[in-house]
């Protein structure tokens, strides 16, 4: 069986940003509540597409009909995190953001405020209820199942703000899991035996879904601790005949092959350590009778090809914030492979025994 080689694509995303509104006093030393409002983008692998976009976030928005995106849904809060690390206070703890007439706001409870204060913000998406703080305040570890959100969770670089500059945060978010998604064709040699196959199912095995981000503040990165929570998800599912050779390469979908990225069937997942014999993709397929050679050949079904994930990614290692496009050939070589005989004859060899009653 042949294989071709994976191609990783890193897409940069942008998710529009809210609108704003009008600037706000900065604060003083009283103990009223104060406002702020968030400037929010999202990209991929940190990199970003179109610059300075403004209009009101919503989920699917897309800015490259080409490009698969993965948004925030502004039905969903995220978490807000507020610290004063010169004073070690938590300003704000796991505060609720939602979006509200297309605008993200939150408000401070009350705190005495003093013009050397300096906090530093960081988000994640989509909110849970409770986190866990560490290493006085530097990082905070965020409980994650793939569940909670078709996008993935996300996390924002840290932003740090005087407190005179508090009336709009930018907040940055990055995606901190795999998007993962396959193309397909039929790498078959023998011109006979092209075009035969039609693909029926797809499925990804020993997915992990489940772990604990621990996001550094700090340092804007984190580690992810997965929770051994594995399972299979079916890509696609369906009857498409699958084209013939590397020009004829199609996204694999929910029920049919596609053009463009942006319509096939992709997935997030946790990134995780590829190990010998543990994650394989696997594909089902059936193919069309034939005639060769003055010979039918039956029509099959239910066959099934694995294709193991190990040795492809460099340091077998699944990067998060990226986007991986597994290329899969199906060879039909594999099932009618020609055997040939080559028989020869060789002297008769004769043996003379003595008292052979049998011979």
């Amino acid at each position: 069986m042949k294989r071709i080689s994976i191609i990783v694509l890193l897409l940069s995303l942008v998710a529009a940003s809210c609108n704003k509104i009008d600037d706000m006093p900065g604060l003083q030393n009283d103990n009223s509540k104060k406002r702020m409002d968030f400037d929010i983008m999202v990209t991929r692998d940190g990199q970003v597409i179109e610059k300075g976009r403004t209009g009101v976030m919503t989920k699917g928005a897309a800015v490259d009909t080409d490009s698969k995106l993965a948004t925030m849904d502004s039905d969903i809060p995220f978490g807000l995190v507020g610290i004063d690390f010169e004073h070690g206070d938590v300003v704000l703890d796991n505060a609720r953001v939602s979006a509200s007439g297309g605008d993200y706001s939150a408000s401070f409870d009350d705190y005495l405020w003093s013009s050397s204060n300096k906090i530093s913000f960081s988000a994640y998406y989509p909110y849970v209820n409770e986190l866990d703080y560490g290493d006085g305040y530097e990082s905070y570890a965020i409980p994650y199942s793939v569940n909670e959100t078709e996008a993935g969770p996300l996390v924002s670089k840290t932003v740090e703000k005087a407190v005179n500059q508090l009336n709009m945060v930018p907040l940055v978010f990055q995606h901190i899991t795999n998007d993962i998604g396959f193309k397909i064709c039929d790498i078959t040699p023998d011109p006979a035996l092209q075009g035969l196959i039609h693909l029926r199912k797809v499925t990804a095995t020993n997915v992990a879904q489940a772990g604990v981000y621990i996001n550094d503040i700090t340092s804007n990165s984190g580690t992810w601790h997965k929770q051994g929570y594995y399972r299979k998800i079916v890509v696609f599912e369906g009857d498409a005949p699958v084209g013939v050779g590397s020009d004829n390469e199609r996204f694999i979908g929910y029920d049919s092959l596609v053009e463009r990225l942006a319509d096939s069937h992709r997935y997030y997942s946790i990134p995780d350590d590829i190990e010998i014999g543990k994650q394989c993709v696997e594909v089902v397929f059936d193919v069309d009778g034939f005639k060769h050679n003055n010979f039918y050949y039956q029509p099959l079904t239910n066959q099934v090809k694995k294709f193991m994930l190990y040795g492809l990614l460099p340091d077998n290692i699944f990067v998060y914030g990226k986007q991986y496009t597994f290329h899969l050939g199906l060879d039909l070589s594999s099932i009618y492979h020609e055997i040939t005989f080559a028989p020869s004859v060789s002297d008769w060899e004769t043996s003379i025994y003595e008292n052979n009653d049998d011979f």
